[in-house]
């Protein structure tokens, strides 16, 4: 049976797809092509419109001017952030007890670590959709799940953190530079992060596609000397990335093919 959530992805997909070939297709239009109700395609609707895909007028929908090469470039990132991904899982060995933060680059890890055991704690509800060796045992903190990033924070996930350790840690951000550390636009996800980092025995890594190097945001999660490695893609600024070598982290770099 396919993942709900995965089926959901799909047909938004598919609704742009078909606005690209008939835009004067309608709510009812797609309900009847899809087999669902008119409902959850206005929820699809209220989906894409939010992230700035259609528009929505009486009757019906279009797709946003210049939305197509807004996608390549999510496109180009989303490639990116796997390429990082990967090279982050090269890291974890047989038998790791890893942190995993709400990073969608992060999360990514779980698709590239194969034939090891490893305990992977994380406060991101999607971990339970990422298709996973069955060598994996993923333990969700709990907490008070906040959406879009379906992140569980809170007092609740931050007591149970307290509770454990790993000897790993990878974490993303909205932000990293040398003058801010790593720096995240949710200020409830900052304690978890904080925590993650002292509570971890070994190395830490923080993976960060280059939109995010050299950018700082409104709540800081960490100084620089917490974190031992950064892991990013060969378009982050070369200024930025010495300064943040300046202050003892070493940076791997990954280069797309």
């Amino acid at each position: 049976m396919k993942n709900p959530i995965k089926l959901i992805e799909q047909r938004r997909k598919e609704i742009i797809k078909l606005l690209e070939a008939n835009p004067s297709l309608n709510a009812q239009d797609f309900a009847e092509h899809f087999n669902v109700s008119a409902l959850t395609i206005r929820r699809d609707f209220q989906y894409l419109e939010d992230r700035n895909c259609i528009q929505r007028h009486y009757g019906g929908v279009v797709l946003v001017e210049g939305f197509r090469e807004k996608d390549k470039k999510d496109n180009l990132i989303e490639r990116r952030k796997n390429l990082i991904a990967k090279r982050a899982a090269e890291f974890v060995e047989n038998g790791d007890t890893i942190f995993i933060n709400t990073s969608t680059t992060a999360l990514l890890i779980l698709k590239y670590i194969k034939d090891k055991k490893v305990n992977v704690i994380t406060n991101n509800a999607n971990a339970v959709f990422v298709q996973k060796d069955h060598n994996i045992n993923v333990m969700l903190t709990g907490g008070e799940l906040r959406e879009p990033k379906e992140s569980m924070v809170g007092e609740f996930a931050y007591n149970n953190l307290m509770r454990v350790s790993a000897n790993k840690c990878f974490i993303g951000c909205s932000g990293i530079s040398s003058t801010a550390g790593i720096t995240t636009a949710v200020l409830a996800e900052v304690a978890i992060n904080e925590l993650m980092l002292r509570q971890c025995t070994g190395t830490s890594f923080v993976l960060a596609d280059s939109t995010k190097v050299g950018h700082n945001h409104s709540f800081v999660s960490s100084e620089l000397n917490k974190i031992d490695y950064l892991i990013t893609d060969d378009h982050a600024s070369k200024e930025h990335c010495e300064s943040i070598k300046e202050k003892g982290v070493k940076i791997i770099t990954i280069h797309e093919l």
